[in-house]
């Protein structure tokens, strides 16, 4: 009981100083508050921001490795693109002696691309619309959200029909009152049954979703349309890994070799070929949000400091202001721990008090509706804030204490 009266008389003392001061106060943890509020609304950002850029990113796939031209490039300078533009694109040849040969894959598919397409259907028409061929695995090693009708069965992928699979606003597009789902579309000249129609992705932090403005079909038929041999159209040949692999490196061993042996490169000479991984990507916008938390760190390092030193000075004049009470209390019995708590408890209170105003003010932020990405004040954060605050309280207020709490009792009675 002893310790829940001296919480509640440190909780009234703190109480009273508030707002028997209320303007020396308001000032004094306005630095506290601008502090928290700089690093956790630069945090909140960084997850927010993090977070849509990662869902943005999950069309690439996860634990994949891809077999492309090109190597992927993040930051920095001096890509040596000479060195690879003489490069011959994966084939799908290639894909099917992979396909045949490769023992610790969860599955294998290729797939191929090209933008500025015009879907036709009657009078309605959809420009710069993303044209895709894939094989039949694609669903397998990718993620394909149909949210109507089907994906592709075996027999339409091997003999190259004219189907196709469409984006959402493609179908709202072409037809805004009726079933996309059994019309057909004309692309490049050749018509095209839809047989499913894509999930509504909504716009990413990367310009235009990956399915919404897109039209899928089976890879022999898009093959049709556009060369896709060694010099054409580029493919990329996907592979994905077990659950026993986590980290890849047996596949990537084995498709390294097995590719090496198709394009016929002796021990010595380079990979013709690149084998890029999502986990690249990460790691390159992992080090950025790293820079950027860092700085907010900085930016609100600075002001929590000037809101440090000004609860240290209400903490001094506390203690002064209150002088003759502690001698009577001493004399009363109070022990120096009891002193030491009461003020300690002070200052962590009301600097948490101005954290809380900060966080206060990251939360009002979060409900400004935002359209390119939602931004949320997570527990973590606030509960970073929070302890934060409760630090520089106690940092703050730690000499102020000891000096009440060893003050001598017949000396601090007699002051005024």
């Amino acid at each position: 009981m002893i310790y829940i009266r001296l919480v509640a008389e440190s909780f009234r003392f703190a109480w009273q100083a508030l707002r028997a001061n209320m303007l020396r106060t308001f000032l004094s943890l306005l630095g506290v508050t601008i502090g928290i509020f700089a690093i956790i609304s630069v945090f909140t950002l960084v997850d927010s921001l993090e977070r849509n850029v990662r869902d943005s990113m999950s069309f690439i796939g996860e634990k994949v490795i891809y077999v492309q031209k090109w190597p992927w490039a993040f930051g920095g300078g001096g890509y040596p693109w000479w060195k690879y533009f003489q490069r011959p694109e994966p084939t799908i040849r290639e894909f099917r002696q992979l396909e045949r040969r490769l023992t610790m894959d969860g599955g294998i598919a290729i797939f191929s691309d090209r933008g500025s397409n015009t879907f036709k259907s009657g009078n309605n028409s959809f420009s710069d619309a993303t044209l895709m061929g894939v094989s039949y695995q694609f669903n397998n090693v990718m993620e394909v959200p149909v949210e109507r009708g089907r994906y592709f069965i075996p027999q339409e992928v091997d003999a190259g029909r004219n189907v196709i699979i469409i984006g959402s606003e493609v179908a709202e597009t072409l037809f805004p009152r009726q079933e996309p789902i059994g019309q057909q579309i004309k692309v490049g000249g050749q018509r095209f049954s839809i047989i499913g129609v894509f999930e509504k992705q909504g716009e990413s932090l990367f310009g235009g979703p990956p399915f919404d403005q897109m039209g899928m079909m089976p890879y022999l038929a898009y093959s049709k349309m556009f060369a896709t041999g060694p010099n054409g159209v580029g493919s990329t040949i996907v592979v994905k890994g077990r659950e026993d692999d986590p980290g890849l490196l047996e596949l990537e061993y084995e498709t390294r070799g097995i590719m090496r042996t198709i394009r016929g490169l002796r021990p010595r000479d380079e990979d013709s070929f690149a084998m890029n991984r999502p986990e690249m990507a990460t790691q390159a916008i992992s080090g950025f949000f790293e820079v950027v938390g860092l700085a907010g760190w900085v930016i609100g390092g600075f002001a929590i400091l000037v809101g440090g030193f000004g609860i240290a000075n209400i903490m001094f004049v506390s203690v002064k202001e209150r002088t003759n009470i502690i001698g009577i209390q001493k004399s009363l019995g109070a022990k120096n721990y009891f002193i030491l708590f009461q003020f300690l408890f002070e200052s962590v209170f009301l600097s948490v008090l101005g954290g809380a105003a900060g966080i206060l003010l990251v939360f009002l932020l979060t409900l400004i509706p935002q359209d390119m990405m939602a931004v949320g004040l997570s527990a973590g954060n606030i509960i970073l804030g929070l302890g934060v605050s409760a630090v520089i309280g106690m940092l703050s207020g730690i000499i102020p204490a000891v000096l009440a709490s060893n003050l001598d009792p017949v000396i601090a009675i007699r002051s005024k």
